[in-house]
């Protein structure tokens, strides 16, 4: 006699459960965020970017469109004489280099005065470290005035040379505390591991800790760099021949109608379609078109360097 078991009811197979989706949850409120927000950027991005596309426009016109208020985001009767003028003028390359060196210079000069200070404050067992913090941040808020700085300029000797721009400006403060945050931020451990290997204070910073700081070293760099190539004051008032003034000093002469252009006057007087608008137009963005062209190679360690040199934990 053969006995049939019963066979067990055939079961349907459990779904398997639905991966969560990484990242945020795509909700109604976050996809209107993300619309809002895209608006926002793109309104800051146009407004941003609209002066400099006029002067651009305005550099390539011809005056009577530009006097007649037609140019705006393109150029009305295409032309590069005007800079064919600018750039015909010897004072300007003059100018023009002195600038690139007065640039270079001063950020080397502040690069290092303000990573040794940097490194100095972020020791926090040195003693008169709170003084010294104390005299940066004081200098934030009160300074000598104009006429004593220029007296002390004066007196050091550092008229018409590069050292009236670049010594009274070494060292920014706000960059200052913003890289002592950063060496602050670093393991103590890797000072502690290089001392034992028998590395001084000098080869600590040099071998171990500015490898670590590119990111902050570039942002500063940048700072400084932007800060010093449109600095025009500081050359106003302690550079008094005309071969060492900078290119700013060149556009200031020429906004303010009083250019020292050689051979502006002679071309224009022969040659009338070109504005004195235009002119500024043209030197403007000559002058600006280096740090334009500079600034995507360094923008990479612009955010990551300000962050970890702002932000502690």
């Amino acid at each position: 006699m053969v006995s049939i078991e019963a066979a067990e009811p055939a079961t349907a197979p459990t779904p398997e459960p639905r991966r969560r989706r990484r990242g945020i949850q795509q909700t109604r409120g976050y996809r209107v965020f993300q619309v809002v927000n895209a608006i926002i950027l793109t309104a800051v991005v146009v407004v941003t970017l609209y002066p400099f596309v006029n002067i651009v426009a305005r550099s390539m016109s011809h005056e009577a469109y530009i006097i007649a208020g037609q140019v705006n985001l393109v150029p009305r009767g295409f032309t590069l004489d005007t800079y064919q003028l600018v750039l015909s003028d010897s004072m300007f390359w003059t100018n023009y280099r002195n600038t690139v060196f007065y640039t270079v210079t001063a950020t080397l000069i502040s690069i290092v005065m303000t990573t040794c200070y940097a490194y100095v404050l972020s020791k926090k067992d040195l003693k008169g470290r709170s003084a010294l913090v104390g005299i940066a941040v004081f200098t934030m808020f009160f300074t000598g005035g104009l006429i004593p700085n220029y007296v002390l300029v004066t007196s050091l000797g550092l008229k018409n040379s590069v050292w009236a721009i670049a010594l009274p400006n070494a060292i920014n403060v706000f960059n200052l505390l913003v890289m002592k945050a950063f060496f602050e931020s670093l393991p103590n451990d890797l000072e502690e591991a290089a001392a034992v290997d028998g590395l001084n204070t000098y080869g600590i910073l040099w071998r171990i800790v500015l490898p670590l700081s590119k990111a902050i070293v570039a942002t500063m760099v940048l700072f400084y760099a932007v800060a010093f190539w449109n600095s025009w004051f500081a050359a106003f008032l302690y550079l008094d021949r005309q071969e060492l003034w900078p290119v700013t000093i060149y556009l200031r002469n020429l906004i303010a109608g009083a250019t020292g252009a050689e051979n502006i006057g002679a071309i224009s007087e022969a040659n009338e379609v070109q504005a004195e608008a235009t002119l500024k137009a043209v030197t403007i963005v000559l002058t600006t078109l280096p740090i334009l062209l500079v600034y995507p190679f360094v923008q990479r360690y612009f955010v990551r360097g300000i962050m970890l040199g702002a932000v502690k934990g």
